[in-house]
């Protein structure tokens, strides 16, 4: 496991991935863990991002 961190896509509410309660409350997810960036910003580059992945559009995740 890997610690997800304020900022990182896997707390990002862009991230779209069935653990993201998981991730927000502990914190921690898999690095093998892949998710297509579904900001309207990235949709068009089709990107491939890990939980520890981040980048300046971030939005965080509510519970």
């Amino acid at each position: 496991m890997a610690q997800v961190n304020e900022g990182q896509c896997g707390l990002c509410k862009h991230f779209e991935i069935h653990q993201v309660e998981q991730i927000l409350k502990t914190h921690q997810a898999s690095p093998e863990v892949t998710e297509e960036c579904s900001h309207p910003k990235n949709v068009p580059l089709n990107l491939i991002v890990t939980p520890i992945s981040g980048c300046s559009e971030f939005e965080a995740a509510s519970a």
